[in-house]
């Protein structure tokens, strides 16, 4: 499990970075799904960040596969 200290510090890259950030003071809120997914609370965004052996994955390139992956279909636990 992520402790919850670090889950309110969290944020998905593509949503606080560069041309794809988010409007707003505090952009890329993630919430953690099946304990074993962060999913980006932005609308329009999505992108679900595995957590391996209780470490999150937060690079771009975990999320971006399952972005057309509805939350509940998502695998448990996460490949990789």
């Amino acid at each position: 499990m992520i402790p919850q200290d670090l889950l309110e510090i969290l944020r998905c890259p593509h949503c606080v970075t560069g041309e794809t950030r988010a409007a707003g003071e505090n952009p890329g809120r993630v919430a953690l799904v099946k304990e074993a997914w962060l999913v980006c609370q932005e609308p329009g965004c999505g992108r679900k960040y595995p957590v391996v052996e209780r470490i999150p994955d937060m690079r771009i390139e975990a999320a971006d596969p399952w972005l057309a992956t509805p939350v509940d279909r998502l695998p448990v636990p996460p490949p990789g």
